[in-house]
C-alpha cells in the first residue's frame, strides 16, 4: 500500500539530503533479522557475526515489524548532513519518555506478540528506562557493527549524495525522484511511496521533506516519520554491488594498464580516508602529482572529498573500491 506525503510550496523550499549513521546502525540490526537484505552484505556479516551475537537485539527487533509501524524515536531524521553517531544518539536519549511510550507501543502492537511479551510490557510501563536501555544497545551495536566500517560506508553514502545533488541541479525535483527509486511518483503536489505497508497520508505543513540513502535499507524503501519528527524517505544508496570488495595488496597489473601506474596507485593507496601529503609520503610522489591524480580520478566517480580542518580527505567510491579490488 502507498505512503502519501503532501507538499505546498514552502516545502520543496525545504527539502534536503543527508546521511546518518545512527540510521545505518539501526538498520544494520533490522538487516540481521532478515535474510532476504543478506546478499549484498554478507562480507559484512560473516565479519560482525560474532560481535552481534553478543548483543541481544531482541528489544530492538520488537520496535521494528516486518510490517507496519516502526519505531521513529530510536531513528530521528539528523539535524544536518554532518551529524555524528554521538549527536544522534543523545537526541535519542533525550526523547520524551510519554512520545517514546506512544511510538512503542505502535510498534510493539504490529510485531506479533509484542504488547504481551514481558520486554513489551517492561517497555510500556517505564518508558524512560526503556529509552535509556534501547539508546545504550544502539550505541553497542554501533560499536561493533558498523563504526569499523563507517569510512567504507560514509564514502559511499557521501558520493550518492553529491550524485543526486548534482542530478537535483540538473533534472529538477520531479524527475530526480523517479531517478532515485521507481517506487516514488509525483503527482499533483503529492510525493507517493508505492511498496510500504499500509495506507498513509501526510500534510508536510512546511517541514519539508528529508531525503536519505541508505545502504542497509535495500531493496525497500521507507517513507514516514510522524510528527513530531520530520518526514523522511530512505532509499538504497547507489553502488552498494561494489561496497565490500577487498582492495588487492598491491596495484592490479590490469588497473595499472587502464589507468597508468601512479594514477592507479593513488587509488588503491587510498584503503582509508588520506590527505595530498599523507598520500605523497606513503607513495614517495610529488604533492602536486597527487594533487592532480586525485582530481583526476574524482571527476571519474572513483573518489570522494570531503573537508576536514584545514585538509581535504579522500575517500574511494564504490566504483573505486570495485577497481582497486580487482584481481590481475
Amino acid at each position: 500500500m502507498p505512503f502519501h506525503l503532501h507538499f505546498d510550496e514552502s516545502d520543496l523550499l525545504r527539502c534536503r539530503f543527508t546521511l546518518s549513521p545512527l540510521w545505518e546502525t539501526q538498520e544494520a540490526v533490522r538487516t540481521l533479522n532478515r535474510p532476504g537484505r543478506h546478499g549484498y552484505h554478507l562480507p559484512w556479516l560473516r565479519q560482525v557475526e560474532e560481535a552481534a551475537a553478543g548483543l541481544d537485539l531482541g528489544p530492538l527487533w520488537l520496535l521494528m515489524p516486518d510490517r507496519g509501524y516502526g519505531a521513529d524515536f530510536i531513528c530521528p531524521p539528523p539535524l544536518g548532513p554532518l551529524a555524528t553517531f554521538a549527536e544522534e544518539i543523545e537526541t535519542v536519549r533525550a526523547t520524551d519518555p510519554a512520545t517514546a511510550r506512544d511510538d512503542m507501543a505502535l510498534a510493539l502492537a504490529d510485531t506479533p506478540g509484542g504488547l504481551a511479551s514481558p520486554v513489551g510490557q517492561r517497555m510500556l510501563a517505564d518508558p524512560a528506562r526503556a529509552v535509556r536501555e534501547i539508546a545504550d544497545l544502539l550505541e553497542r551495536a554501533w560499536e561493533v557493527m558498523i563504526a569499523p566500517h563507517w569510512p567504507r560506508l560514509r564514502a559511499l553514502l557521501e558520493a550518492d549524495l553529491a550524485y543526486h545533488s548534482r542530478r537535483l541541479a540538473d533534472v529538477g525535483f520531479q524527475r530526480l525522484l523517479g531517478e532515485i527509486s521507481p517506487r516514488l511518483r509525483w503527482a499533483d503536489s503529492t510525493l507517493t511511496v508505492a511498496g510500504t505497508s499500509g495506507n498513509h497520508s501526510r500534510v508536510l505543513g512546511g517541514q519539508g521533506l528529508v531525503l536519505m540513502p541508505s545502504v542497509f535499507v535495500w531493496p525497500d524503501v521507507i517513507g514516514g516519520q510522524d510528527p513530531p519528527w520530520q518526514p523522511a524517505v530512505i532509499y538504497p544508496a547507489r553502488g552498494i554491488g561494489g561496497l565490500w570488495t577487498e582492495a588487492a595488496e598491491r596495484t592490479p597489473d590490469a588497473l595499472a594498464r587502464l589507468l597508468g601506474r601512479a594514477r592507479a596507485d593513488v587509488l588503491c593507496a587510498l584503503g582509508e580516508p588520506s590527505g595530498t601529503s599523507a598520500l605523497a609520503h606513503r607513495l614517495s610522489l610529488a604533492p602536486s602529482s597527487v594533487s592532480a591524480h586525485l582530481s583526476v580520478l574524482r571527476a571519474a566517480g572513483l573518489l570522494t572529498s570531503r573537508r576536514y580542518g584545514h585538509q581535504v580527505l579522500y575517500e574511494r567510491t564504490p566504483l573505486g573500491i570495485a577497481l582497486a579490488g580487482q584481481a590481475h
